[in-house]
């Protein structure tokens, strides 16, 4: 008798798994892509502006009420390409993937305009696709995170649509450049040793009301000359203000390049908190 038991059981687990895997199926969320969407008014674009002004929007379809992070790559504000990271994909969350004007097309403050003009579409369209504006959070790398401190804590880039940059809910720059960024300071003739801190340094702009944030830096020995140290700067001058909710964190044994990817799950960390 033990071998008609032992030959159903296995059917039977079987089609036990084969309807909890279609029940996971049937249940697991959907994520949708819309591409290369200007964000910028068309009335003044140029064809540069044409050409690099475009976001794309990944997000979870049928979804309520999600948060969204809105990226901006790196690449020294030279180079680079809007891009989905694979550590925020099927997270539960919507991505705005930003391209931004590159010198030397473009000046400065071109590529900040571009970066406060991306956050305000996302504030005016987030809810189309079912986020709400009081849950986008602006991130990026280098570059990236670079424009995410500017535009966050410098609020004239925002005030232009008539949004408090204090509504974002939460900042998380990967190593960004706390001081001038080194491209624009070769935009005025000025080396990229020669350290800079004016109107185009998030460190100029240090405020005790700024939205959290949470600075990220690689190992301060294997990072970009001076990068950890001007971002430990940046964090102990918010702390100075009277600012309490920013924080810096660094990732021992990863590089400037290699820091991205730990760096996401500390980003969705945050998220989660808020």
């Amino acid at each position: 008798m033990l071998l008609p038991i032992l030959r159903v059981f296995p059917i039977v687990l079987a089609c036990s798994l084969s309807a909890y895997a279609q029940d996971k199926i049937a249940n697991a969320v959907v994520y949708s892509v819309d591409s290369n969407i200007s964000y910028r008014d068309e009335a003044v674009q140029d064809s540069y502006m044409r050409e690099r002004c475009k976001l794309d929007v990944y997000y979870p379809v049928g979804q309520k009420k999600f948060s969204t992070v809105v990226w901006f790559h790196g690449g020294g504000l030279t180079g680079g390409e809007k891009s989905f990271p694979e550590g925020l994909k099927n997270q539960g969350i919507a991505i705005i993937a930003v391209n931004y004007r590159l010198s030397p097309q473009a000046k400065a403050p071109a590529y900040i305009e571009d970066a406060a003009a991306a956050v305000a579409w996302a504030f005016r369209n987030i809810d189309k696709y079912g986020g709400v504006a009081d849950r986008i959070f602006v991130s990026g790398h280098s570059a990236g995170g670079y424009l995410t401190t500017m535009i966050g804590l410098d609020k004239q880039w925002l005030a232009k649509y008539d949004i408090d940059a204090n509504r974002i809910a939460g900042l998380v720059p990967f190593s960004g450049q706390a001081i001038t960024h080194f491209t624009i300071r070769e935009e005025r003739g000025i080396d990229r040793k020669q350290p800079v801190i004016d109107e185009f340094a998030p460190l100029f702009h240090v405020r005790k009301d700024a939205s959290p944030m949470w600075i990220i830096s690689g190992d301060r020995n294997l990072e970009l000359i001076g990068r950890y140290e001007e971002n430990a700067y940046f964090w102990r001058m918010m702390k100075e203000v009277g600012n309490t909710t920013t924080t810096l964190h660094e990732l021992g044994g990863f590089n400037h390049g290699d820091m991205a990817n730990p760096a996401f799950p500390l980003l969705l960390r945050f998220i989660k908190e808020r």
